[in-house]
């Protein structure tokens, strides 16, 4: 029995310095890559088992040191960076060429260019395109479809937001939802009045872009798929979403894991929930997206295909290619939520644009009907069927589908599905769950 005790008295203080580590991690947020919350925590367990050790013969004298050591050494593996601390981008594409601008607002961003195919009748206006995350790289399944709008005569740009991909980072107070909207005002200035299509996050950029009179004048047409919360109020809906998604059905995403090492499982963790503020000095923001991994992102990826596709989902990226900022997207998720009604002044919007939604998408549906009431410079609506939150991915002829829908409207062409849901038909369209 006396076994049996000091067993459990060893594990009941293992558990309580890990306990006491994680609520020194958070109180301390993470300061000195953790060793601000290490170091008390030794300290406590040491004299704790120093006061027990006394009462005991001199050989027994260390057993109350061993759930120190083994908590200390465990609490050391969360400090131990594990990656590269200094930001390895990755390796240039070998079909575009990435070229660096520097932005007046700071900000210095990779941009691709994919000028008209030869052969094809140009047009006039420039395309840019916004792609989701945020602070993501482009995946070589957005270069594909983008490919094909240049091989249809579109001169396209798109660029990674600044500390996401091949751009440089910012200091992580500088990431924000007016500074995503800033930098695309800046790309406009210098590619000229442009159609923009934004993608998820990108969307978001997008309609915040168009309630601010001085960028969304550079906006010629403006394609709005597949958007997140807009703003504070719309972030704080929790509504329906679109048909079943792949999420709890796809088979695991094969390849390694940051959050199998104690450091990124701890950081990542406690930041996603909050209690960990993504300038943390636990994990640096190069640091965390040098360790994230596709992988990392679960079942994220299969909530953007439908369920039928939860055995076929295609390959979006290569691991050379992915880049996640997790800290920085954090951050400009925050200063969304914390943002004002963008309602009143997207009102005012003059810009024709399109909203594109998925029969599966993984967004809320509110957040995307919020953005088709709020602005009525929409003039048409497509619903895609049989696709989820990823419009074009390859699979059947989404890709096809899309490009078809996205020319349409930029040439001002009749509309290859129906004009749905229309503003009169959002409370039926929520209603019918579609």
């Amino acid at each position: 029995m006396s076994i049996v005790r000091a067993l459990l008295l060893a594990l009941a203080a293992f558990a309580g310095l890990t306990a006491l580590f994680l609520g020194l991690i958070v109180l301390t947020d993470g300061a000195g890559s953790g060793l601000a919350a290490l170091l008390p925590t030794v300290a406590a367990g040491a004299a704790v088992a120093l006061r027990r050790s006394r009462r005991r013969s001199r050989a027994a004298r260390l057993v109350p040191f061993l759930p120190v050591l083994a908590a200390g050494a465990l609490a050391a593996t969360v400090c131990v960076p594990v990656s590269p601390t200094a930001r390895q981008y990755p390796p240039d594409l070998p079909f575009v060429a990435t070229e660096h601008w520097n932005l007046p607002t700071g900000s210095r961003v990779a941009v691709y260019h994919y000028p008209p195919s030869p052969g094809t009748a140009a047009h006039a206006v420039p395309f840019v395109y916004l792609n989701g995350g945020p602070v993501r790289g482009i995946s070589l399944m957005d270069h594909r479809f983008l490919q094909r709008l240049a091989a249809q005569g579109y001169d396209v740009y798109t660029y990674e937001q600044a500390g996401g991909g091949r751009s440089d980072l910012l200091p992580m107070d500088q990431y924000s939802i007016t500074r995503s909207v800033r930098d695309l005002g800046a790309v406009l200035e210098r590619v000229g009045r442009a159609d923009v299509l934004g993608f998820s996050s990108g969307g978001v950029v997008l309609t915040n872009a168009l309630a601010d009179p001085a960028v969304a004048a550079r906006v010629h047409r403006a394609v709005i798929a597949e958007p997140g919360p807009m703003d504070g109020p719309t972030a704080r809906i929790t509504g329906q979403k679109g048909q079943p998604s792949a999420r709890d059905l796809a088979p695991a995403m094969s390849g390694p894991r940051s959050t199998t090492t104690p450091r990124y499982a701890v950081a990542f963790g406690l930041m996603r929930l909050g209690l960990l503020s993504p300038g943390s000095g636990l994990v640096g923001q190069a640091e965390g997206e040098n360790a994230f991994t596709a992988a990392d992102l679960g079942s994220d990826t299969a909530s953007a295909y439908c369920a039928g596709d939860a055995h076929r989902i295609p390959v979006e990226n290569s691991a050379e290619n992915f880049a996640f900022n997790p800290a920085a997207s954090l951050r400009v998720e925050e200063t969304v939520k914390e943002s004002p009604s963008l309602a009143p002044q997207l009102k005012l919007s003059q810009v024709p644009a399109m909203l594109m939604i998925a029969e599966c998408s993984s967004q809320v549906r509110q957040w995307e009907t919020a953005v088709l009431d709020a602005d009525p410079a929409i003039r048409r609506t497509q619903y895609m069927p049989g696709v989820g939150h990823h419009l074009w991915n390859g699979l059947d002829g989404n890709d096809e589908r899309a490009a078809a829908v996205i020319t349409a409207f930029l040439q001002d062409a009749p509309a290859p599905l129906p004009d749905h849901p229309t503003r009169a038909e959002i409370p039926a369209f929520l209603a019918d769950h579609k």
